[in-house]
Parts: structure tokens; sequence; C-alpha cells
């Protein structure tokens, strides 16, 4: 039997990731301060898997500076939310246009 998720991205498979991809999924862009307090992901935790997603192309990365304050917002690419939409349909067995599982009716 071969692994099922061998042939997805690693990049998104890190379960950190993809939550970050999935809050992303629901928004058009987040806060970086959200995505590390909705997350519980310290500062450089969530820098290094930004870091990741960014040079994966999965998500981008764009400063504002209101008044004093810098805030960095994150918005995921349109290959980030392929990513996302693929590792879910793997979830669910779709993978390779396999068939969902049904219920029993």
């Amino acid at each position: 039997m071969s692994d099922p998720l061998s042939p997805l991205d690693d990049v998104v498979n890190q379960r950190d990731r993809l939550s970050i991809l999935a809050v992303l999924a629901e928004a058009r862009r987040a806060e970086h301060d959200y995505l590390r307090d909705s997350l519980q992901l310290s500062d450089g935790n969530l820098a290094s898997h930004l870091q990741v997603l960014e040079n994966a192309g999965f998500v981008s990365i764009a400063e504002e500076l209101q008044g004093a304050r810098r805030r960095a917002w994150v918005q995921a690419t349109p290959a980030g939310r392929q990513a996302f939409r693929g590792r879910l349909a793997s979830l669910h067995g779709d993978q390779h246009g396999a068939a969902r599982p049904t219920r029993p009716q």
C-alpha cells in the first residue's frame, strides 16, 4: 500500500503551516499578530512558517505603516489556496480523482 501523503507537498503537510493556510482560506488576508495569537505560535515560530510558505509561493506578505506602527499582512496566493484545497481533498479521499467515501443509507 502506498503512502497517501507522499505526492502531497511537504510544505503544506506541516500542521502549523496547514493551519495558517486554513485561516487564509477563510479571509482575504490576515494580520501577522492575528495569526500568531489565534494559532498560539511564537513570533519566531510564525515567522519561520511564513518564510517557508512564502518561499514556496503559497503566501505573500505585505507591510503597511499605520501611524507609528508597522503591520504585516499575510495573504494566500492562488497556489497556496490550491495546495490547501488539495490537502483537504486528500483527507477526504479525493486525491487523484478518488471518490469520496459515502455514508451507508
